[in-house]
């Protein structure tokens, strides 16, 4: 067992503590998102709703490699984003909900989660079209001299418009401090990738910009967090931009109006027998790094995080109609 132990501390170079943070932070996007989908159904949230669910690792293990003052650009499926950046999740909720108490005070949603404290710049609705904003603030850390790195995530269907290789080839030229993390969870909405990319594999799209490309099994937070380790490396230190994909699924429909007839339950099983958090919990128990009373202590307090936030959500007040053209380019006097 402790040999065990010291080939997985070895391999990853995490402490205990940072392993069940991983664990931790896993559970709780994927219980979060659970809930979100009970709440839409009870018409509690609005618009359009995208979930997480499957793409855990990904996300945790791309989120534990950058500084707290890195920048973070995403697309709309990013509540589990947020929470791996340390918003809480009583304010992504309440946003989600379209309270006051919200991220982006109610005005966002689902798809526009906002927190300028922890430099999260937003969730972007349109396929791709935070990319060259993702440019810009690369563009300003470089001006100004900083060393701080912009993480910019989308979905493989963002690889296939202008604005992805537009944005890739000023990276490049310009030598910026991007890391672009492509999940490719293999549907863009509902279409298979092998049906609107010519490239089967999409970090290959990385060598016309003569830039570092790399594919990274998404399922594994370990392996995430290594090549994007690297990743942020080449960026912060060389000024080299790099384009990762990460192989992952989601469990769910595009969106929660998708039913997802597209896929063969075979399919779905097959990738939900690869599971990222049970994965990683059997990991950890079979290295000696987990008991069993651990983990029932972490999945409760996950559950009593998600529970209150909810109960935050509920018990805060919609903005009031007096507040409408707040936060907006125009007032109805200018108009």
């Amino acid at each position: 067992m402790q040999a065990a132990e010291e080939t997985l501390l070895s391999g990853s170079g995490e402490s205990r503590e940072q392993l069940h943070r991983y664990l931790f932070q896993m559970l709780l996007i994927r219980e979060f998102e659970e809930r979100v989908g009970e709440q839409y159904t009870r018409a509690k949230i609005g618009g359009y709703c995208h979930l997480n669910i499957g793409e855990e690792a990904t996300i945790v293990g791309a989120f534990s490699a950058i500084r707290p003052d890195d920048y973070i650009f995403t697309s709309y499926r990013e509540h589990g984003h947020a929470l791996a950046r340390g918003i809480d999740p009583g304010a992504v909720m309440a946003e989600l909900f379209g309270k006051v108490t919200g991220t982006s005070k109610g005005r966002g949603g689902s798809m526009h989660l906002f927190d300028l404290k922890t430099r999260f710049m937003g969730g972007y609705g349109i396929v791709g079209g935070h990319l060259p904003l993702a440019v810009g603030a690369g563009l300003a850390i470089d001006y100004k001299g900083g060393d701080e790195v912009v993480l910019c995530i989308f979905g493989e269907g963002a690889t296939n418009i202008g604005a992805f290789h537009e944005s890739l080839n000023l990276a490049k030229i310009w030598r910026l401090p991007i890391v672009w993390l492509c999940v490719n969870n293999h549907y863009a909405m509902g279409s298979p990738e092998h049906k609107d990319s010519a490239a089967e594999f999409l970090y290959r799209k990385a060598l016309a910009y003569d830039m570092v490309g790399e594919r990274v099994n998404g399922m594994d937070v370990l392996a995430v967090r290594k090549a994007m380790l690297e990743a942020v490396r080449r960026a912060r230190e060389e000024r080299e931009p790099v384009l990762l994909e990460a192989d992952t699924y989601r469990y769910k429909g595009h969106s929660m109006a998708d039913p997802g007839r597209y896929r063969t339950e075979e399919e779905v099983r097959a990738w939900m027998a690869r599971d990222p958090i049970a994965a990683f919990k059997a990991k950890l128990t079979e290295a000696g790094l987990l008991s069993a009373d651990e983990y029932t202590q972490m999945h409760d307090h996950v559950l009593k995080i998600v529970d209150e936030a909810v109960d935050f959500a509920e018990k805060s007040p919609f903005p009031d109609i007096s507040t409408l053209y707040d936060y907006v380019y125009a007032s109805p006097e200018q108009r």
